[in-house]
């Protein structure tokens, strides 16, 4: 199951720039390979199996032309859509299984190691993990002590993006605590314009706020217990982040068109109303992809119609970093195991990733990305946080759970949360429901 944040996205930044399925990067000429030597893989075809479309797509081109040049290996990319279990399954069963494919979620990459359709990572490739990684992402890559996965593309899931007009309007700054932000945000109220554009057409993006208050407020530890399960959703510690969700979703200040405005507002609409041409709102909180919509959609200049400001502390904690991610892995079932292993090793390095980080949209969980190789400076400094927070970073809670219970639209955590927007009122007894279809999605 594709992880729907990212997935929208992308599906509206694909717009009407739909690209071909098959998209080939080929030799270009002399080089080193991306291990240093010559073009040792000169006359061979990878294939590459991954999620994106329409913009992403073509920048991922760019970075497999750049292997390419390197390597003298041709590789084709192929998009599988969302459903990128069933997709590859299926490619697996037919004997046609790609060498390369770009895990979007945690839970998949955990799915396919299980099932036994993956190729360890070499131990070069672990070296330049080791070397270029905060150890957080290697340990997301690592299922039962082994390492299958490489992460190369990196969201930004803590910044809250405003009006810069509507703040100096209404006399507000960026706030550092939450409180502050519900204060501002009835400041900005009063001055006529809905505090925040809340998308809850879909379930994802309620997950998104819960995760950040829930991060900041019960800390590292309990976050990761509540990710796996190993605390139950009626702990007091959920109670109470569902408690501080809740002063902002049942505040028709505080949410345009109030809760059930907002459950009919997917994650597009949510920006158009902060960043269109006619305001709606003057916040929205959601990952640094939010700038892609910004700049591609919308035709504005994040840096001066857009800007974020991170997630603020929640109750004294530390200000949330939470993060969602594409990872690179091998399939045994591939038939070109030694070039697959070159390109999961090139996507280690800064080389690779500063190539999309120029063309934009694009943060990577590698630190030894320069600065200037990023697009703009409000990406520059999203991605300076994500890298910054070093292992402190946590993987969006919902990706790492079964889709049952945390990526399913209309049921589980998704449809409970879309629950308690429309009526907040009992943050325990909605506790007492995500229990019970978490332990029915893990089987407890």
């Amino acid at each position: 199951m594709r992880r729907p944040s990212v997935r929208h996205t992308r599906a509206a930044l694909s717009g009407a720039a739909v690209l071909g399925l098959a998209l080939s990067a080929t030799a270009c000429g002399g080089g080193a390979s991306a291990g240093g030597g010559k073009q040792e893989l000169s006359g061979q075809t990878l294939t590459v199996a991954g999620v994106w479309t329409g913009v992403e797509q073509t920048n991922f081109k760019k970075v497999l032309d750049g292997f390419s040049e390197k390597t003298g290996a041709k590789v084709v990319f192929s998009s599988t859509g969302d459903n990128v279990s069933t997709v590859v399954g299926s490619q697996i069963e037919g004997g046609n299984a790609p060498d390369v494919v770009m895990v979007p979620q945690v839970g998949v990459l955990q799915q396919f190691a299980k099932k036994g359709w993956l190729a360890p990572l070499s131990a070069e490739i672990g070296a330049e993990a080791k070397k270029n990684f905060a150890q957080v992402w290697k340990d997301y890559g690592t299922v039962d002590k082994t390492y299958y996965g490489l992460y190369f593309k990196a969201s930004h899931k803590s910044t809250v993006w405003y009006s810069p007009e509507a703040f100096s309007q209404a006399g507000v700054k960026p706030a550092k605590t939450y409180q502050e932000m519900l204060k501002s945000g009835r400041t900005l109220s009063d001055s006529g314009v809905p505090a925040f554009s809340v998308a809850g057409e879909a379930g994802w993006p309620l997950t998104d706020w819960f995760e950040n208050i829930y991060l900041s407020q019960a800390g590292q530890e309990k976050y990761d217990q509540l990710a796996a399960h190993k605390i139950p959703w009626t702990d007091p510690s959920v109670v109470k982040a569902l408690t501080t969700l809740g002063k902002l979703f049942g505040d028709k200040n505080l949410v345009a068109g109030g809760g059930s405005g907002a459950l009919r507002t997917d994650f597009p609409e949510s920006v158009q109303q902060v960043f269109g041409a006619e305001q709606k709102a003057a916040m929205v909180y959601e990952g640094d992809f939010v700038s892609a919509l910004v700049t591609d959609e919308l035709h504005k200049k994040v840096g001066e119609d857009a800007k974020f400001f991170p997630f603020p502390s929640v109750d004294g904690g530390k200000a949330p970093v939470v993060s969602g991610g594409d990872a690179a892995v091998v399939l045994k079932a591939g038939k070109n195991k030694k070039a697959a292993m070159e390109l999961v090793k090139y996507l280690g390095t800064p080389e690779a990733s500063a190539i999309w980080a120029k063309a934009g949209g694009y943060i990577s969980p590698n630190k030894k990305v320069p600065a200037s190789a990023y697009h703009d400076e409000v990406t520059r400094n999203a991605a300076k946080s994500l890298t910054g927070a070093g292992n402190s970073v946590r993987f969006d809670m919902s990706d790492q759970a079964p889709a049952a219970f945390g990526g399913t639209q209309g049921a589980g955590e998704w449809k409970l949360l879309q629950d308690f927007l429309r009526d907040p009122s009992d943050p325990k007894g909605t506790a007492q429901k995500l229990e019970a279809a978490a332990a029915k999605a893990y089987g407890k």
